[in-house]
């Protein structure tokens, strides 16, 4: 920190700057450990319970919505002052310089030991590509981040023994890393929004910063925050109330009646029911096991499972403010051709 105050020392700004980054990231774990509370306290002025269809799709937008804002904020700015550092061009150099499909091994594997949600996700998959971390390598992230994380992990050993666990591990792993070297091949770095494209390849930034002063970091996470947020927030708020009014109306019972492995066209029926539904690891879990004491087989309900968690509405909703349609279809089709040769596994040799 002296660095840096000796660096600009007579810049008023850098002190603003050095005092509000301090206070703003105690406020920010603050409000997130409040997320909770504040959802709760909503929706006791609805007056319905949360134990109720409407009062449980109430609870989660106040939970989800400003969950996925601040995330969106505090990565957005975090990538912003990153990117600072490494030109996009730099960027690119490392990870698509190492061994084909290291650098989409290294995401996937990050995707493991970050808890998010898809939702929460797209926020660092967004800063990923603005730093200018290969398209294909930020799929593998965006991918994994939700479907094989250590919550869905842990929930799968304690619910089903680790046989499943470590399968659903690597099977989860390889969709991640394949689709990723799949989506990175194709080249579609054209098919990025335009706004996107421009900040991927470094066109909204200064050629040279390698003159750059802490200050001019700090705004240029500033100016990240602007230009990504501004344009993706009501994206956002889409997104989670469709999947807001979808968690709180899950047809259990409905779903269960034809997810057995009698009938080949059950995993991929149940592929499609889970698109349109919104969940994280952890409340989806519960639902896997209420199916399958209801005789749902195995690798169809893990097969529903991470299309809701990898591939889900609200996801593609978000999105579409990032990516063209040709490249949201590819992402879908690639991770669903995925998620459907995992479910026909787990039935075979379980």
């Amino acid at each position: 920190m002296n660095d840096i105050v000796l660096e600009d020392k007579n810049n008023p700004k850098l002190v603003y700057w050095l005092i509000g980054i301090p206070l703003a990231v105690i406020l920010w774990f603050f409000l997130y450990s409040q997320l909770d509370n504040f959802a709760t306290f909503i929706l006791s002025l609805t007056g319905y319970e949360r134990s109720s269809q409407i009062g449980e799709s109430i609870h989660f937008f106040f939970y989800d919505t400003p969950k996925v804002m601040l995330l969106l904020v505090g990565v957005v700015f975090f990538m912003g002052i990153i990117q600072s550092f490494f030109s996009p061009e730099r960027t690119r150099d490392l990870l698509s310089g190492k061994r084909l499909g290291v650098g989409n091994t290294m995401a996937a594997l990050l995707g493991i030991v970050t808890p998010f949600c898809s939702c929460s996700a797209v926020p660092l998959f967004i800063g990923f590509l603005s730093a200018g971390v290969p398209l294909g390598i930020t799929f593998s992230f965006l991918i994994a981040a939700p479907m094989v994380n250590e919550i869905a992990l842990g929930l799968l050993f304690a619910m089903f023994g680790w046989k499943v666990a470590a399968l659903y591990l690597v099977l989860g792993l390889s969709i991640a890393i394949f689709a990723g070297l799949v989506i990175g091949k194709l080249g579609m770095e054209k098919h990025l929004q335009d706004w996107v494209r421009d900040i991927h390849t470094g066109a909204t930034m200064p050629a040279d910063t390698t003159q750059f002063k802490w200050v001019d970091r700090f705004n240029a996470g500033w100016e990240h925050v602007k230009e990504i947020v501004l344009r993706v927030w009501i994206y956002v708020v889409i997104g989670i109330s469709v999947g807001a009014i979808i968690h709180g109306f899950v047809p259990q019972d409905f779903m269960a009646s034809f997810m057995g492995k009698e009938a080949w066209w059950s995993v991929p029926a149940s592929v499609l029911m889970g698109i349109p539904m919104y969940t994280n690891a952890a409340g989806i879990i519960p639902i896997v096991e209420a199916l399958m004491g209801k005789g749902a087989a195995l690798g169809t309900t893990l097969a529903f499972m991470m299309s809701v968690i990898a591939l889900s509405l609200p996801e593609i909703l978000i999105l579409r403010k990032v990516l063209k349609t040709p490249l949201i279809a590819t992402f879908v089709g690639v991770v669903a051709a995925g998620i459907l040769i995992v479910g026909y596994i787990f039935n075979a040799v379980l």
